[in-house]
């Protein structure tokens, strides 16, 4: 059984932003693969859909947990999904890449992803797999260059503020290409 989490905050006001992006695509993922209703599951804290994505049983999880604390999720989804690290697929925004791009990675460090470390440490390993959608902006370099207290305040107005119209219309060319990533994690 394969294991796909979309890290996001669970709030409706957030469900649109940047940092709800792997939530984002579980829905459409989701839909796409005619997956179930996601349903609230309190064992594995969160909402839960089971899919067939190409040949691979799945389960699909958004943390009811805040981008933070999403190793308290994977961690119980982990044996409730009977899954191996290796079957475990995270999917999250990443101010690193450039908007309109996604990376494929495995058995990597957290990159600051306060969401990913949480993981890493909750699971004791970073040999999972993860999907990177780039979120990045020029005005990211800008702020890299100020205080940290600067730095560290527009980074979070920027990830939890909404998509353009035009981002989200060309979301769904960045989602087909985290599918294509998405079925090579799901065959090694």
């Amino acid at each position: 059984m394969k294991l796909i989490i979309g890290i996001g905050n669970p709030d409706p006001e957030y469900l649109e932003t940047r940092h709800n992006v792997g939530w984002q695509f579980l829905d459409w993922l989701n839909k796409k693969y005619k997956g179930g209703k996601f349903e609230e599951n309190k064992k594995v804290l969160g909402e839960v859909s089971r899919t067939d994505i190409e040949e691979f049983k799945c389960w699909l999880l958004k943390p009811s947990t805040f981008v933070n604390k999403s190793g308290d999720a994977a961690k119980k989804a982990k044996p409730w999904a009977k899954a191996k690290n290796e079957d475990i697929v995270v999917v999250h925004d990443d101010l690193d890449i450039p908007f309109g791009m996604c990376k494929f990675s495995f058995e990597k460090n957290s990159g600051g992803h306060r969401g990913v470390q949480n993981i890493i440490d909750a699971l004791k390993t970073n040999k999972f797999y993860r999907i990177r959608i780039g979120t990045g902006v020029r005005a990211l370099d800008k702020a890299r260059e100020a205080s940290d207290k600067k730095r560290d305040e527009f980074v979070k107005d920027f990830v939890l503020k909404k998509f353009t119209p035009a981002q989200r219309d060309e979301l769904k060319g960045v989602f087909k290409d985290c599918e294509v990533r998405l079925i090579q994690a799901l065959k090694h």
